[in-house]
């Protein structure tokens, strides 16, 4: 399974992104499928996952602000995020678990910076 992810970019305060990523490969079956965001010297951390049946959780950070959607059928989820912080500079990953092995597979990461 290969995750690619796009959409990443450099954005002022308040502004908006979209990120997409694709999941390709054969012989998998994907449920929670979400994305996570890292910054230097910190753990990778939970920013909106979304199960094959539409079950959502959102990290505090991002409530109110960012929304997850999927398409089961081609695999691919989004991530809207408006209006943003300085402190959503980090690179965002995405992240896909296949249904039976539970192994998960991660995207190359996509760049997003928040200038005040």
């Amino acid at each position: 399974v290969q995750l690619q992810a796009s959409g990443g970019g450099s954005v002022q305060a308040g502004g908006s992104l979209r990120l997409s990523c694709v999941a390709s490969g054969s012989g998998f079956s994907i449920n929670h499928m979400g994305w996570y965001r890292q910054t230097p010297g910190k753990q990778r951390e939970l920013v909106a996952g979304i199960t094959r049946g539409g079950n959502i959780n959102y990290a505090d950070s991002a409530k109110g602000r960012f929304s997850i959607s999927r398409d089961n059928a081609k695999n691919q989820v989004w991530l809207q995020m408006n209006s943003l912080k300085p402190e959503d500079t980090a690179v965002y990953y995405c992240n896909a678990a296949d249904e039976l092995s539970l192994y998960a597979y991660w995207g190359q990461g996509t760049q997003v910076t928040v200038s005040s």
